[in-house]
């Protein structure tokens, strides 16, 4: 099997690492890779944001399967076109991957599926945010909406640090488009821990946890990052836990989302918080995690090539738009 990885960061990194090791491929390329890639598999000179460039890629390079490591892609629509043109492709749809392109349509997909989240309310006005911060009280979180690159996610320990960041959002537009509607929830208190799982259309399996680091200072202090290192396994996510983060939260949103005509399909990332509530829904994410792929990939007992096409078998592709795909 010929293998496509696209993206250039160190996620990408361990999914080639771990292909490599997989029996079944024949030969990896990575687009656009960088020189740590290089050791293993052909680096094609193609943004992984250059869709049309990518395509072209997998006609040239004859390639079996397409696993998508980033999230711009795939928001972007790059699996769906993948599928139209008789592709295998490792990611969700355009529409399944609006639970990380838009935290409003994420959150508002828990509420009406009783999916364990924070209170929350979304707003493109700025006095109407301002007006629910006070009601909701500090602390609390301002989301830009969209893809932000992991800075997106602003926690406000008082209601002044609250208005600066809907400031910069909603009258700023520090973060451009993305910025131009956020949601406002309440702050949750305890462990946090990103939860992965397969999910092949409705069916779902657990891959593993891990923690990462997010704020920048020692201490858990100041801004959050995207993400500075990751570790597992994670002590509070013991098989009990699992199980309900499985039952509660991934298998809803799974079927949540079959039911509303996107039927999930690659590597579900869940943020979460484990409050003395249960395990509640902080964001969602449509790929493995950067850095969690690091320390949960080389855990994986087996080939990954063989894992990433072990849910439903490739079909012939129906009309564009149709549920008839060959994503995983």
């Amino acid at each position: 099997m010929r293998v496509l990885v696209v993206g250039g960061g160190g996620r990408e990194h361990a999914l080639v690492w771990k292909l490599a090791r997989s029996p079944a491929v024949t030969a990896l390329v990575a687009a656009p890779g960088n020189p740590g890639i290089a050791r293993h598999a052909s680096c094609a000179d193609v943004s992984a944001a250059d869709l049309d460039g990518l395509l072209g890629l997998v006609a040239r390079e004859r390639v079996d399967l397409t696993v998508v490591g980033p999230e711009v892609p795939l928001v972007a629509g790059l699996a769906d076109r993948l599928v139209e043109r008789g592709h295998a492709v490792f990611g969700p749809s355009a529409a399944a991957a609006r639970l990380e392109g838009s935290k409003a349509f994420a959150k508002d997909l828990m509420a009406r599926h009783g999916i364990p989240t924070a209170r929350f309310r979304t707003f493109d006005d700025a006095a109407a945010a301002r007006r629910w911060c006070r009601e909701l009280g500090a602390p609390l979180v301002v989301k830009a909406d969209g893809l932000a690159a992991g800075k997106g996610a602003i926690v406000c320990a008082t209601l002044e640090e609250a208005d600066a960041a809907l400031a910069r959002c909603l009258e700023q537009r520090e973060f451009g488009a993305a910025g131009a509607t956020v949601v406002v929830e309440e702050f949750l208190r305890g462990e946090e821990a990103s939860f992965f799982a397969l999910v092949g259309g409705t069916a779902a399996v657990p891959l593993g946890s891990a923690q990462d680091h997010k704020t920048v200072f020692d201490g858990d202090r100041g801004p959050n990052t995207g993400g500075m290192g990751a570790f597992t396994p994670v002590a509070a996510m013991d098989s009990a836990a699992e199980a309900r983060v499985m039952r509660e939260i991934v298998e809803p949103t799974v079927a949540a989302l079959a039911r509303e005509g996107a039927p999930y399909r690659g590597v579900l990332y869940v943020g979460l918080m484990l409050t003395a509530d249960g395990p509640k829904v902080i964001e969602f994410n449509v790929r493995f995690g950067d850095p969690e792929a690091q320390v949960v990939l080389p855990l994986l007992s087996g080939s990954l090539s063989q894992l990433l096409l072990a849910g439903p078998k490739p079909q012939a592709p129906g009309p564009p738009g149709s549920s008839s795909s060959r994503c995983w």
